[in-house]
């Protein structure tokens, strides 16, 4: 007879390969037939999958795609949008949708793998303006039965009275911003009851979770964008990331749709079977790996090794994409500027940023203000000498360690 995993949100995560891809098969069909009747589709036509193997013979949409697609045919791209409830912006700008029926985003997975329940209160500090985090967060909360303190970031002495006095057990946010309010916590001598954390948008560093688990604090992590909802999530084994049920995973070479071997590293290119948005073969530019074989914890879909890292030089610095046309961007509005490079690096267990500019200026300052602008993050401004810089073709640096 077989052994319930203790924390799982249904029986769907340990059915068989053979009941899941079969499933998934029709589910994916059908998205494509939705996509096929849409009238103002930008999509090309494509007919009816033999295997899940067939995906590969399907174009890959990129976020590129999206954007110049809703810049026609605003705001979804002519896509078979339906229930929308919310409309998100993420930068580009790309509009996602919203839905409010149970756990739209899949993130109740997550949340019950981490342990959180009807017992918990989370302290969600993911934002709940513009893009999509907070109200993601929330209904996987929902989903499992726990209550919700929508705190979003800031104000954080505030944030650890609130955890104090309502008691909450549980934490969803960045990696990062979990250790800002245990810090204050400490400076504020105020205990809390904290022994559970979701975490997202961002790495999660081994030497911080570690930091987490001397407190007390289970700390995991899951794979999600707003476009897509969950993709993959940790388990108590912390083997690598299982793939969510609600999407179909292939890892591909990156810049192209051909899927690699089992191991080798590329790009995560993502089906959605959620009807209300069919998103078919969305390519996330970011990198990750099929690990082979099943996760002790029980679950039986594929495994990825997570994030390592961007197909392209786009970075991830504070849960903010920085990317190489803001790069660019930066350079341009400063005629005295001929190049510039971002730098990723630790500094304390939180993310810093360094942008390092090739200038006849001498005022370092002066950029600052740009910076923040372009970048829409504030960091430390290098000046150099024109020619100074590396001339290996890198804009963004990632001198993060993520062993």
């Amino acid at each position: 007879m077989k052994t319930r995993v203790p924390d799982l949100l249904d029986d769907l995560e340990t059915r068989s390969a053979d009941a899941r891809a079969g499933d998934q098969l029709a589910r994916v069909n059908e998205q494509i037939a939705r996509v096929a009747a849409a009238a103002d589709t930008c999509l090309p036509e494509v007919g009816t999958l033999q295997s899940l193997d067939d995906l590969r013979h399907l174009p890959v949409l990129r976020k590129s795609d999206l954007a110049k697609w809703q810049a026609e045919k605003p705001p979804f791209g002519g896509l078979p949008v339906s229930n929308v409830a919310h409309v998100f912006q993420s930068p580009g700008p790309i509009y996602e949708p919203g839905g409010i029926t149970p756990d739209w985003w899949r993130m109740g997975r997550f949340l019950r793998a981490v342990g959180i329940g009807a017992d918990d209160i989370v302290q969600n500090c993911f934002g709940y303006h513009l893009t999509p985090a907070g109200m993601m967060f929330e209904s996987g909360a929902r989903a499992v039965g726990a209550a919700v303190l929508p705190a979003g970031t800031g104000q954080t002495e505030l944030q650890v009275t609130a955890a104090r006095d309502i008691g909450t057990t549980a934490y969803a946010g960045t990696p990062d911003y979990l250790k800002v309010i245990l810090d204050k916590a400490d400076q504020m001598g105020v205990p809390l009851k904290l022994t559970r954390a979701a975490v997202g948008g961002g790495a999660l560093f081994p030497s911080l979770r570690q930091e987490y688990a001397d407190r007390g604090i289970l700390c995991m992590q899951c794979y999600a964008t707003a476009d897509l909802g969950n993709i993959a999530y940790e388990s108590q084994a912390l083997e690598g990331m299982i793939v969510d049920e609600g999407v179909v995973v292939e890892i591909v070479i990156p810049g192209t749709g051909t899927p690699v071997a089992e191991g080798e590293v590329g790009e995560v290119v993502v089906t959605s079977l959620n009807p209300d948005y069919p998103l078919i073969r969305f390519a996330t530019g970011d990198m990750s790996a099929v690990m082979p074989g099943q996760s002790p914890c029980g679950r039986t879909n594929m495994r990825i090794k997570g994030w390592m890292g961007r197909a392209d030089q786009t970075t991830k610095i504070k849960g903010m994409f920085v990317r190489p046309e803001q790069v660019a961007t930066l350079v341009a509005k400063h005629s005295e500027v001929t190049r510039a490079r971002v730098i990723a690096r630790r500094e304390g267990e939180q993310d810093a940023m360094t942008v390092q500019l090739e200038s006849t200026g001498t005022d370092a300052q002066a950029y600052a203000a740009s910076v923040v602008e372009t970048l829409k993050l504030k960091g430390k401004v290098e000046l150099f000498a024109p020619g100074a810089l590396p001339k290996d073709g890198l804009v963004i640096e990632d001198q993060r360690s993520y062993d």
